[in-house]
């Protein structure tokens, strides 16, 4: 330890003399984004975060926002500067001990420069202090920050977090969280993973919540409700624990249907994974916002967050559905790039139409059928946007989600459903806690199918128009059962 430490302290010394050894480089500043391409200046270079510690203060009253974010990470390049995702009005900021100067540039970086430069393969601990009120603040064209009438909601895709802590904002940089919420006594403050604290009295008129997700997260995974919820809290046959909660506001009958939808996650998981393989994280629930609060459903990993409009005409499990596929499709395995987005929602659209096959309410074949020759003819727009790379004005286009499942279904059928599901399988399996690309997925569709499978996904993924082949009616399909329920979902999943 003690050589180790002595030959950093060299290095460092070296480096702030301008003493060169050999081909060593100076210290250069970190990348603003990992150039993304539909958003290249979110996340960062120059490190690779393991850890957020993120404490906070909420005064619903006037929607202020304190903070302290300790970041944990490893820079992965001698780095002179370094950016953070972040919009909020910031304090100190002190990396490695030592204060460390910060300063705004461009739409939502903070560009940190530490007291001493940070070698490759140090690590790197950053405190950022901060203190604002994140409805009023402004980046990307929008405040995703969202205040309701009891509290407030960090929920969003695929920018939130900058609201809310400092990050390098991109799903290939994943890392373990601990999430701790002071506000009154009285307001609940519910996040992702397990329960440590539960409302403990901290102070006079205060109380503290914490939650902690150990398995590695995507920053816009990680959410907050903050509000007057109705909370509920149970274990898992495998010993999880399951944490669901309703905001109050929500009328009898709206309430009623939501907790028959949201109190069957455990069931549907168990589902779930019996087509994906095993449940991949340590907690589970859902969150019940007010009617109307924030207008969609999200995935957010362990706990995901469903607008209470969604359940106004009666239960709605196949969103539940939906979004409980995506903690495989979307929170484990994460997209590798923005535009891969149908790896989340064509996988979790198809795991409907698994879930209404499963309840005799439409097969998968009819389903696509349905879609396919009814829902949108030759002529509908729908069919020219790709799903295998829509655009970034078109990430949450009804191809994506529509033409995405499609394409599972046109593979199902080439490959025969033993292999099918084997493939499915194995991409949440050898992907797990990590990222895909689709290459990677046609990749592992071949390997284990013995097919040559490039054209089928060149036509459903990749060329406009509707394809001739894969999917197909002799005649006019009927509507199936569950369709309805399935359409209005998506619009429930995809409405921001």
């Amino acid at each position: 330890m003690l050589r180790r430490t002595v030959t950093t302290a060299a290095a460092v010394l070296a480096v702030v003399l301008g003493v060169q050894t050999g081909a060593q480089a100076a210290p250069a500043p970190g990348a603003p984004g990992v150039g993304d391409s539909y958003y290249p200046e979110y996340g960062n270079g120059g490190y690779d975060v393991g850890h957020y510690d993120i404490r906070l203060r909420y005064y619903p009253e006037t929607d202020r926002l304190t903070g302290t974010t300790t970041i944990l990470a490893t820079a992965t390049q001698d780095l002179s500067t370094f950016n953070l995702d972040f919009v909020l009005r910031t304090g100190a900021v002190r990396v490695n001990n030592r204060p460390a100067t910060a300063v705004r540039r461009g739409d939502h970086e903070l560009v940190v420069t530490p007291a001493r430069p940070v070698l490759k393969g140090q690590t790197l601990t950053v405190v950022v202090e901060y203190d604002d009120v994140p409805s009023s603040v402004v980046a990307a064209g929008f405040t995703s920050w969202n205040r309701t009438e009891d509290g407030a909601l960090a929920v969003n895709e695929p920018e939130i977090a900058w609201w809310w802590y400092p990050s390098s904002d991109h799903p290939t940089d994943k890392a373990g969280y601990d999430v701790s919420v002071l506000v009154p006594d009285g307001v609940e403050a519910i996040s992702n993973g397990v329960p440590t604290r539960w409302a403990e009295p901290a102070f006079a008129g205060w109380s503290r919540w914490a939650w902690r997700q150990e398995k590695p997260q995507a920053p816009y995974l990680a959410f907050l409700a903050i509000g007057d919820f109705e909370t509920y809290r149970d274990t898992a046959a495998d010993g999880s624990p399951i944490v669901t909660a309703y905001n109050t506001r929500l009328d009898e009958a709206t309430a009623a249907a939501a907790k028959s939808s949201v109190e069957r996650t455990s069931e549907i998981l168990d589902w779930e994974a019996g087509l994906f393989g095993p449940y991949p994280f340590t907690a589970r629930g859902g969150v019940v916002t007010g009617a109307g609060d924030q207008g969609f459903a999200l995935e957010n990993q362990t706990r995901p967050v469903y607008d209470g409009r969604s359940f106004i005409r009666g239960s709605n499990n196949s969103l539940i559905v939906h979004e409980l596929a995506h903690q495989w499709f979307g929170d484990s395995v994460s997209v590798g790039d923005w535009k891969e987005i149908w790896l989340n929602e064509g996988f979790a659209s198809y795991a409907q139409w698994l879930w209404s096959e499963d309840q005799g309410e439409g097969t998968a074949d009819e389903i696509a059928d349905y879609v396919y020759s009814v829902v949108y003819p030759a002529d509908d727009p729908f069919w020219q946007v790709l799903p295998g790379d829509p655009g970034s004005t078109r990430l949450f286009d009804d191809a994506v989600y529509d033409r995405g499942a499609l394409t599972l279904h046109a593979l199902r059928s080439a490959v025969g459903d033993e292999t099918f599901f084997a493939i499915l399988k194995a991409w949440a399996t050898s992907h797990r806690y990590g990222n895909g690309r689709t290459p990677a997925f046609i990749a592992l569709a071949e390997q284990l199918s013995g097919q040559d499978l490039d054209a089928l996904f060149q036509t459903w993924l990749y060329t406009p128009g509707r394809p001739a082949a894969g999917v197909s009616a002799l005649s006019i399909p009927s509507e199936p059962a569950s369709w309805s329920t399935i359409e209005a979902s998506h619009e429930d999943a995809h409405r921001h």
